[in-house]
């Protein structure tokens, strides 16, 4: 299929299916015009690189643990692959860190708009 197709069926821009395939994460074949040629597979490959990047994964991460990632009738779910645990704990400690200093700034802000 083409690029057109598979972002109709997955709801990705053609613009992100490239940038996957520059990433490393799609490779699809290429027909004797050079136009990209992607297999059924390549809608679960989509749909697994975008749970991924929803869950505020990297891409360079998500190369190397797409094969971890299942996608099932009840949506995406990860098979938890060496290192892959240390990896998202990682990430979870950073949204918290990020998610208190957000925090402080409301409060601050919340002081500011509240002294008269």
């Amino acid at each position: 299929m083409r690029i057109g197709e598979l972002a109709a069926l997955t709801g990705v821009s053609a613009r992100a299916l490239r940038h996957y395939e520059d990433c490393g994460l799609l490779l699809p074949a290429r027909t004797s015009g050079g136009y990209r040629d992607y297999a059924d597979e390549d809608v679960t490959r989509v749909a697994q690189i975008t749970a991924m990047i929803a869950a505020g994964v990297g891409t360079a991460t998500i190369k190397c643990y797409l094969d971890c990632v299942r996608v099932g009738e009840h949506g995406a779910s990860l098979k938890m692959c060496p290192d892959l645990r240390a990896e998202l704990d990682l990430l979870g400690r950073r949204l918290d860190a990020r998610q208190a200093e957000l925090q402080e700034t409301q409060q601050r802000l919340n002081e500011l708009t509240s002294a008269r």
